[in-house]
């Protein structure tokens, strides 16, 4: 399908709508249209009203002010139902399937096909799915379980649900976040096709250039207020940087360039059975090293390894030239290994815990002998810790008490760090820094790690952005397939020859 005209009202609008949850507000006069056929972007930092756009466009709040329209028309959804009957549907980060029913079972769930005496027609229902699959232009088995799938694949099925319910708009709230880049393409694949059947699209991403490729027009929210809409075409990622954050970011990766010290963290043909095989490399004081390569290719599993979560098969591991034993992260952090793991929420907070009690967790001893009640924590001596590293790392809070699940993403992350920074560390591994996290954000997460090795810490830096990788690391290890194949200097690195040693083909850099 064209581009769409302007002619026909758009399928599904916000028309000056806001939005407030007690004192916090949430939207201030927010217009967003969706037309059919067109992929339309809602960009905007953590905390600058995406979410509550989407939930208001599925149902789940009601404005406070202004319209939500479908077709030109207002109108009242009093819940999702509403929304979906409207031909809403929307596709999270991570969908919630039946992981015990099929793929056909939990598309067609409360609405399977039936035959003659009542009976589900199990045959009709696995030729519909068959059909979804084949106009989204992907490969499932209906008959397999959802159990086992890949984010990718379950996002497919959520796809296809919705485009079985005769969904007209789909909003896809982070969906490539979790992703390879060939998932990614693969995505973008069924997004187009969607684009071309009339589907209004609404996406939303952190990550610039996949606005820049797929989408045609993008919406910018900043601190719950409408900022404009511009076409995709007619202004540039600085462009939309400025608009979401207020100003020009000086410096996406602030690095510093500083003189390597002394290594920090030596690895020495480091093997774990299965995840990765004779992986040998240094880090030196001041030095930001990276550890690329594709997804699956062993780079966090080395990162566990190396910290003691797992226990490795061969080889040795040195901090500060001595030996750590295997399978123990607290010889880890005494020996001053920090790790910032690659899933905040699930390995990095205990997300109902308060933010200053995650910050603290690491430091359960020295806040008892700086206590002296014989064991016991002083809440004042645990919340001063707190606030201090709360203002070095700019954190944005409402209260050291509050739950840590209530802050976004990227303050989250900065909690991670704080807690792990506290340890005082020799050499700190970060996981996946930034990913998730908006572009504000990023770019503090980046000077602080640039500070910190200008401070003469030693850091590994596992990413799978390539921006990130080549803007922030002194030199870069790549893997594939659990082995290390180059090293690469800062001065000679780039995509391509990044991208070719993580796809293993030679000729592509110092051999590791």
């Amino acid at each position: 399908m064209s581009a769409p005209g302007r002619s026909a009202p758009p399928t599904l609008a916000l028309v000056n709508v806001s939005k407030s949850f007690g004192a916090v507000r949430a939207l201030q006069g927010v217009t967003l249209e969706l037309h059919a056929g067109e992929v339309h972007a809602l960009a905007g930092e953590n905390g600058a009203g995406k979410s509550t756009v989407v939930k208001t466009f599925a149902g789940v709040h009601r404005p406070d002010a202004g319209e939500v329209r479908v077709d030109g028309e207002p109108v009242a959804f009093n819940g999702p139902a509403d929304a979906q009957a409207a031909g809403v549907a929307v596709i999270y980060q991570e969908p919630t399937l039946f992981p015990d029913l099929s793929v056909a079972e939990n598309i067609f769930m409360g609405r399977q096909p039936r035959g003659a005496l009542g009976r589900i027609d199990r045959r009709a229902m696995h030729a519909e799915t068959a059909r979804l699959f084949e106009r989204l232009g992907v490969a499932l088995d209906p008959q397999q379980p959802a159990r086992g799938l890949s984010i990718a694949d379950q996002q497919v099925v959520e796809i296809a649900k919705a485009i079985s319910r005769d969904a007209r708009v789909l909003i896809m709230d982070e969906p490539t976040a979790a992703l390879t880049g060939q998932e990614v393409a693969r995505l973008f694949a069924v997004t187009r096709s969607l684009q071309e059947h009339g589907c209004a699209v609404l996406f939303i991403s952190h990550r610039l250039e996949e606005i820049f490729e797929i989408c045609r027009r993008v919406t910018t929210l900043r601190d719950g207020t409408y900022v404009g809409t511009d076409m995709v075409a007619d202004i540039t990622p600085d462009d939309l940087v400025r608009r979401m954050v207020g100003r020009d970011l000086d410096a996406l990766y602030p690095k510093q360039d500083v003189t390597p010290g002394e290594v920090a963290l030596k690895v020495s043909r480091l093997t774990r059975e299965g995840a990765f095989t004779d992986v040998s490399f240094e880090v030196r004081r001041g030095e930001i090293v990276a550890l690329a390569g594709l997804v699956g290719a062993g780079r966090s599993e080395v990162a566990r390894a190396v910290f003691g979560v797992d226990r490795w098969d061969a080889g040795t591991v040195e901090v500060g030239g001595r030996p750590l034993p295997a399978g123990s992260p607290t010889a880890a952090m005494s020996a001053g290994l920090a790790l910032v793991p690659e899933d905040r929420r699930q390995q990095g907070l205990v997300m109902d815990m308060s933010i200053e009690r995650n910050m603290g967790l690491t430091q359960l001893k020295a806040l008892r002998r700086e206590t002296g009640r014989g064991g016991l924590i002083s809440r004042k001596v645990e919340r001063d810790r707190a606030a201090d590293w709360g203002l070095r790392l700019q954190l944005k809070y409402s209260r050291l008490s509050d739950a840590v699940g209530v802050l976004s993403g990227g303050n989250q992350q900065k909690v991670v760090l704080a807690k792990w920074l506290a340890t005082e560390p020799a050499v700190l591994i970060v996981d996946e820094p930034t990913r998730g996290i908006d572009v504000g954000t990023k770019a503090e997460v980046h000077r602080l790690l640039s500070e910190l090795a200008a401070q003469d810490l030693a850091v590994l830096m596992i990413s799978s952005d390539l921006p990130e990788v080549l803007g922030m690391a002194d030199r870069i290890l790549v893997m594939h397939e659990g082995r290390l194949t180059a090293q690469i200097a800062r001065a000679d690195a780039t995509e391509e020859s990044v991208m070719a040693a993580a796809t293993g083909r030679p000729g592509t850099g110092k051999a590791a």
